[in-house]
């Protein structure tokens, strides 16, 4: 089924038939799909009005009603929206404009964030008519986001997402036994830079429920403790480790009302699972992986009440969803047999179709093989997995420095790589430990005298706050172990006597 038929046909149905329903509980606040539909129209109206040929139109995510719009107008106009986070770097957002060469962003702050560029005040434009047909023939091979995630040589690297991933995604989702419907209550936690974000709005739309979003200025966790029980969530999306802040607290939650509850993001224990399965006793829970190349999510696993697959304590990611192909592989790419461990590689009409003008991680991360009689185009997630013989995937950890911290995938050289370049080119690492159940960064630098708050203070204008190391070590040398590398066992060590 095309984007058209799948994603937008369904939301403008819902504009058009359930005008009174509410469609979003922004910052307190309940919108109806009427008034949705309207502000859609005045954005896309102005849209029109512009003289420009560009394919992509930036849009300062903030949490509120003109952004979710802004995103469907851009989208009915077969244009594409580059998300730009008010709290993250100046520096790196300016980047991010400059790599897609950003003439036109749409922002809905009262004053706008930047300048020098043609910025369209979204408070501003006043509704005329309502302007909700679509366009059928788009071809579903037009882009409709790029998302930027961490790059090791310290910038950020677009994933492009186009149409017909988007559509092969919900096919995906809707048949992996997810169901919603008007009646629903759904939880919108995350970032609009984040692409799980997308499922958690454009799911309950399409089925014509709720959306209830979390503010920027709000501690996430205790906001979403607060809606989960005073408006009864039923559909929610949440990391594990939003559930490991919210475990000491568990005997206190009982939530009857949530139907179907999915864990992404980052592995997650089964214990946790388990435990949170006691406070949500009628919901179904799904774990799903998915990279951002693969389009939101991949895989699934459905937890039962006793016996579920784990390694390690930690879930099963289970079996690839209806539209997506996985291969265990080795170094050279050859396909390894069940149960053998090697790098998870993903095939299918959800993959990307590359990075935004990265002809060198295009040629590192993609790679065609025969598969079944077929020769397929394969994404390498950068995994260490298996396939057991019961067809479902067990997760091991990474191939390289990429790590997950609050659910964002990171590139620990980034960090690094900022790093030295304001230590004049000193030697440090960064290695990630736990901490609480919750992954947090150490920063080790070959130095005995550094100004920490004048070092952390620039990270913070590089980095997101989520990138910052929590701890800093000054070490006259990097221990180095027999084979002449960083030591960072001893490193490890180092950060445990440091509690």
């Amino acid at each position: 089924m095309s984007f058209s038929n799948s994603v937008i046909a369904p939301i403008i149905h819902n504009i058009i038939n359930f005008p009174r329903n509410n469609a979003f509980y922004i910052n307190d606040v309940f919108y109806n799909y009427e008034e949705f539909g309207k502000e859609i129209s005045k954005i896309r109206e102005k849209i029109k009005s512009l003289d420009t040929n560009s394919e992509f139109i930036g849009l300062i995510v903030n949490d509120d009603l003109q952004t979710y719009a802004a995103i469907i107008s851009i989208w009915l106009e077969g244009k594409a929206y580059i998300p730009i986070h008010p709290n993250q770097p100046f520096k790196r957002n300016k980047k991010i404009i400059e790599q897609i060469g950003l003439k036109i962003i749409l922002d809905s702050n009262k004053k706008p964030i930047f300048s020098g560029y043609s910025i369209i005040n979204l408070n501003e434009l006043k509704f005329k008519k309502n302007l909700l047909t679509f366009n059928k023939k788009i071809s579903d091979e037009k882009i409709l986001y790029i998302l930027f995630t961490s790059g090791s040589t310290g910038n950020p690297k677009g994933v492009k997402i186009n149409r017909k991933n988007i559509s092969s995604f919900f096919d995906s989702f809707w048949s992996s036994g997810i169901k919603i419907n008007q009646t629903d209550n759904c939880l919108q936690s995350f970032d609009l830079t984040f692409d799980v974000s997308l499922q958690s709005f454009l799911a309950p739309l399409i089925k014509g429920a709720c959306v209830f979003t979390v503010p920027h200025n709000e501690i996430k966790f205790s906001y979403v403790f607060g809606l989960l029980e005073d408006h009864k969530i039923s559909f929610g999306v949440i990391v594990p480790s939003l559930l490991r802040f919210l475990r000491p607290y568990f005997n206190e939650i009982i939530l009857p009302k949530m139907k179907t509850c999915i864990i992404t993001a980052e592995a997650c224990s089964l214990e946790l699972a388990m435990d949170w399965m006691k406070c949500i006793p009628n919901s179904k829970i799904y774990n799903y992986y998915g990279p951002t190349e693969a389009t939101i999510y991949c895989t699934y696993y459905k937890l039962r009440k006793n016996e579920n697959r784990e390694i390690n304590g930690m879930l099963s990611i289970g079996k690839p969803m209806k539209n997506v192909k996985a291969i265990i592989v080795d170094k050279n790419n050859r396909i390894l047999p069940k149960g053998k461990k090697g790098e998870l590689c993903l095939s299918g009409d959800q993959i990307t179709p590359g990075y935004w003008k990265n002809s060198e991680k295009n040629k590192s991360s993609f790679f065609i093989k025969s598969y079944k009689g077929l020769n397929l185009r394969f994404y390498s997630t950068g995994d260490i997995c298996s396939i057991e013989k019961d067809n479902l995937i067990l997760l091991y950890g990474r191939l390289d420095s990429q790590i997950k911290i609050q659910g964002y995938r990171i590139e620990i050289g980034e960090i690094e790589f900022h790093s030295r370049e304001f230590l004049k080119k000193i030697n440090t690492i960064v290695i990630p430990f736990e901490k609480k159940q919750n992954t947090e960064l150490a920063i080790f630098i070959e130095s005995k005298k550094v100004d920490k708050k004048i070092f952390f203070n620039y990270l913070k204008t590089k980095l997101p706050l989520y990138m910052i190391p929590s701890k800093i070590f000054l070490l006259d040398l990097l221990p180095l172990n027999p084979n002449g590398k960083i030591d960072k066992i001893k490193l490890k060590k180092i950060i445990i006597n440091s509690d």
